[in-house]
């Protein structure tokens, strides 16, 4: 993605360094400084990546790495102390929600019936169409339907993969919802 550059994450584990010094990527950390309440960002463990040991190094990422850290830790201070926390739970809830709101449209029904987070699959056997005629019909509202799941796994029947972030409002789902009842209906 992005030429090796444009992506970050969070990782979490046990703050033994033999998991921690596994990493093979760049990491920044977060400390304490002298200021009460201040904290400040930093690389760790430098001398383990290519940076630090060249060819001995266990990866090789783009300079980019550094940028998209300072990108992280200022979404992160913007979020506040509770934004992951917040975030997560917003996924939780407006996913729910849409797996709930879209399996009472006709002939739509929730794959599975296990706990998820953010993607859910929906089936279309009992509508009559497939997932591609619906996601083509959902094009017609400036809507991308779901990932066809029919060719890939053909044991789920007319099936598609749907996700929702926190970036989704309860609004866009409803939208969702009435198109797929046009479309199927």
């Amino acid at each position: 993605m992005e030429a090796g550059g444009g992506v970050g994450g969070f990782i979490a584990t046990h703050g033994d360094m033999k998991y921690i010094s596994e990493f093979k990527d760049l990491m920044f950390g977060i400390t304490e400084t002298s200021v009460e309440g201040e904290y400040g960002f930093g690389e760790v463990l430098f001398e383990r990546t290519s940076y630090g040991s060249r060819e001995k190094g266990k990866e090789f990422t783009g300079t980019s790495t550094g940028i998209w850290a300072i990108t992280a830790a200022v979404y992160l201070s913007l979020m506040g102390p509770k934004g992951m926390e917040e975030t997560g739970r917003t996924i939780m809830q407006m996913s729910q929600y849409a797996a709930s709101q879209l399996s009472k449209v006709k002939g739509v029904r929730l794959k599975f019936q296990s706990p998820f987070f953010k993607e859910f699959v929906l089936n279309f056997d009992k509508t009559g169409k497939s997932v591609s005629r619906i996601n083509k019909g959902l094009l017609k509202h400036k809507i991308f339907g779901g990932k066809d799941l029919s060719k890939e796994m053909p044991e789920l029947g007319q099936s598609a993969l749907y996700c929702v972030t926190e970036a989704k409002t309860m609004d866009d789902v409803q939208t969702l919802v009435s198109a797929l009842k046009q479309e199927v209906g």
